[in-house]
């Protein structure tokens, strides 16, 4: 299998629509389609991307068809996960969440401690001494529970961050790994939620 990581975004992005398109409407789209939805100035372009898509071995195109593109979808070795990047998570400030899918990647199983659900992407510095870095991709495993002392994925008032969690009797506090950063406490007004725990990273040079 061609690995995904080496796909531009741009390309991730078009594999995506064609994928979206034959589950939603039992057909792929059309060049004119994916000119349209990226914004390219003539079909000419959008050929151009399906040409790369096709010589990667990700798709087919049936000659003299509108609709030609095919999907070819190959079973992954099974030492490699295909995982979806889903967006990005604070390791600062909390932010935003972002849950929108940014692709997937190919990685190999050892890569993680326990196999993740999904990655994202840190931004920010303050689990450096974790050896969590702004840019990683970290894995995360669903989870609604963690124990103290995990690195966790939480949501806070709707924001999500990075960090290790820590309990001591009725109080809940996310730590930061920087000493720049002062700790979380979650009050009790709060709304506090376990999105899931760290089981690795992934950091592209």
């Amino acid at each position: 299998m061609y690995p995904m990581d080496r796909l531009s975004p741009r390309r991730r992005a078009i594999l995506d629509f064609i994928r979206d398109r034959i589950a939603g409407n039992g057909q792929p789209p059309s060049l004119a389609e994916i000119a349209e939805a990226f914004g390219f100035a003539s079909r000419g372009v959008a050929r151009k991307h399906i040409v790369a898509l096709a010589e990667a071995g990700l798709i087919e195109v049936v000659p003299n068809q509108a609709r030609g593109i095919r999907l070819v979808e190959r079973a992954p070795r099974p030492e490699l996960l295909e995982i979806p990047v889903l967006g990005r998570v604070a390791a600062g400030a909390p932010i935003g969440p972002d849950a929108d899918l940014h692709g997937h990647l190919l990685l190999d199983r050892q890569t993680f401690s326990k196999l993740p659900d999904y990655l994202l992407r840190v931004q920010g510095d303050s689990m450096i001494e974790d050896g969590i870095l702004d840019g990683d991709l970290v894995g995360v495993h669903r989870s609604s529970e963690a124990r103290d002392g995990q690195i966790v994925v939480a949501r806070l008032d709707g924001e999500v961050t990075i960090k290790r969690f820590q309990r001591a009797g009725d109080t809940i506090r996310l730590l930061p790994r920087n000493p720049a950063y002062a700790p979380i406490v979650v009050r009790d007004d709060q709304e506090l939620a376990i999105e899931g725990v760290f089981c690795g990273l992934v950091r592209r040079e």
